[in-house]
């Protein structure tokens, strides 16, 4: 990999402050090689590495996908208990989850307003505040056609 891409890539890893392993730099460029944002699951980017015909362990791409977010180049989006997203899209900004279709999507920018939060306990700091709106289809609001 030479070019845009690769100077892409090693900025970002070099931004966090980590060494561009093969892993790192085989994960990083499906992430933002192309300079785009994207959520994905662990389960999904380990897909996307074996078919771009990276051997790469689940264990491996968790455990990247943390360090990432350790060192502030994406975020965990938790929707429940059991499944998180890894957002490479660093501002303030919420989503939308489709329940039905498992996907997170970003909220625009001007469609949410937080007016105030709570103090934060003493000692501590808010980071950041996530906002994640489900979104389930309203089968009320669907018309079927009889043939």
């Amino acid at each position: 990999m030479i070019g845009p891409q690769h100077e892409r890539v090693t900025a970002w890893l070099a931004k966090g402050n980590l060494r561009p392993t093969r892993q790192r730099l085989a994960l990083a460029t499906l992430l933002v090689g192309d300079g785009e944002n994207r959520h994905v699951t662990a389960e999904g980017l380990y897909a996307l590495c074996a078919a771009s015909g990276e051997k790469v362990s689940l264990a491996t791409v968790y455990n990247t996908l943390r360090a990432f977010c350790a060192a502030e180049l994406m975020n965990e989006i938790v929707v429940d208990g059991a499944r998180s997203y890894f957002d490479t899209r660093m501002d303030d900004h919420a989503h939308f989850y489709r329940e039905d279709s498992h996907d997170l999507t970003d909220v625009p920018t001007d469609g949410i307003l937080i007016t105030g939060l709570p103090d934060a306990p003493v000692g501590m700091q808010i980071t950041r505040v996530d906002v994640v709106i489900r979104l389930r289809r309203s089968y009320d609001q669907v018309v079927f056609r009889q043939e």
